[in-house]
């Protein structure tokens, strides 16, 4: 089981340090920072067909719809390859367990959500399975670093609590733009990222392991890939889909290495094939990708609880728990799948403790899946709160 990269840590600080200045300047001079979070950077005058014309730019926007596109793109890699390689922890019959595992704590989330909400929300605004895309997804880093604390840095338990989540990231994101598409008919701009990415691979991907040499040395560079990845997150962005998924159709286009390491894998920054250069050069962008998210969609106002508090700390807290600990049990006990080597009952019954940690896709997820004022802000304190539930496995040593 190979070290997972340092720079993992540094994207978790990144983001509470950015989370930690918002709310902080939300509690003490609220109206200044959401005139600094809203401040219109450029309006963009597109054509209907393309974008809602006289588009606003504002920081949220640009981070969360353009940058956060880099830091999916790294997840993406990280799952493809899981999946792709023979070695790698989705690849044929390995993938059963994670991704029923995954199913199980989404469906949770979702089905708590629903119930709790029918049963305590009574703002006139809220209708039935309103905000249910809120508990789908969760966050990565904050999970790797309770995760790394409870059970040790290689431990394969780490590897699948990634895994998972990575999955309920993506998951997220993917049903937050399905539920709310802004025109249906946009869709269609889907063939935009599909004829990027096979036009990419014919080119250029396909050549990097045969044919000519100067076919081969062509297939290294990287800049037919960045211009398809250009054309792709165009094409993403306006179909109505979140921006932040622009980039990983790209993904399966890009040479990569002959086997896989683990995720996010320290042994990989040795690696010279186009997709690892690509993920190397992202790192610092990143870092500072996942600050401005912090700064933009963490502010959470500590007096703003309300029902929609409660309803999403029951999502979180209960519904996702439980619901992985049930697929767990229908995939180990019923369709007698075997559990990852190295990870026991108890180390998924850990697992589905952390993924009660909710907050930066959740945190996309709140602007289109509420109502928006008090709503959306009583759901943002509860995925701060959520994060409390970390102090539980805390109490664990590391193996």
């Amino acid at each position: 089981m190979y070290r997972v990269s340092s720079f993992i840590p540094q994207f978790a600080y990144a983001l509470l340090l950015g989370a930690a200045l918002a709310t902080l300047w939300v509690n003490l001079a609220p109206a200044t920072y959401y005139d600094a979070m809203e401040w219109r950077l450029v309006t963009l005058h597109l054509p209907g067909w393309l974008l809602d014309s006289n588009t606003r730019v504002t920081l949220i926007s640009l981070t969360s719809d353009l940058l956060m596109a880099l830091f999916f793109f790294l997840l993406g890699k990280e799952l493809w390859e899981a999946h792709r390689f023979e070695r790698g922890a989705l690849h044929g019959a390995r993938a059963a367990l994670p991704l029923l595992a995954t199913l199980g704590a989404l469906a949770g989330g979702v089905a708590v959500w629903l119930l709790t909400a029918a049963l305590i929300v009574r703002a006139e605004e809220a209708g039935f399975g309103t905000g249910w895309p809120v508990p789908l997804g969760g966050d990565v880093v904050l999970c790797y670093i309770i995760g790394r604390r409870v059970f040790g840095p290689a431990s394969p338990a780490l590897h699948l609590l990634l895994l998972i989540s990575i999955g309920a990231n993506l998951a997220g994101l993917l049903a937050l733009g399905l539920a709310f598409p802004a025109q249906p008919l946009r869709l269609v701009w889907l063939i935009l990222p599909l004829v990027a990415s096979l036009g990419v691979w014919l080119l250029c991907g396909r050549h990097a392991r045969a044919g000519r040499e100067r076919d081969r040395q062509r297939a290294l560079h990287l800049w037919p890939y960045l211009l398809a990845g250009a054309l792709s997150w165009i094409g993403v962005a306006a179909s109505g889909l979140p921006g932040a998924l622009g980039l990983l159709p790209v993904i399966p286009a890009i040479p990569h290495a002959d086997r896989s390491f683990g995720l996010f894998a320290e042994a990989e920054e040795l690696l010279h094939d186009p997709l690892n250069r690509i993920a190397h050069l992202l790192v610092r962008p990143i870092l500072l990708t996942l600050f401005l998210f912090g700064l933009t969609r963490g502010g959470v106002d500590l007096g703003a609880f309300a029902p929609t508090t409660l309803v999403t700390l029951a999502a979180f807290w209960i519904g996702k728990p439980m619901g992985l600990i049930a697929a767990t049990l229908l995939a180990t006990r019923r369709l007698r799948l075997p559990l990852p080597e190295g990870v026991s009952l108890a180390d998924m019954a850990r697992i589905a403790g952390l993924m009660g940690i909710g907050f930066t896709v959740p945190l996309v997820a709140l602007d289109s899946a509420l109502p928006g004022g008090a709503m959306a802000e009583a759901a943002r304190l509860g995925l701060l709160v959520s994060l409390l539930a970390t102090a539980l496995v805390l109490l664990r040593r590391p193996r």
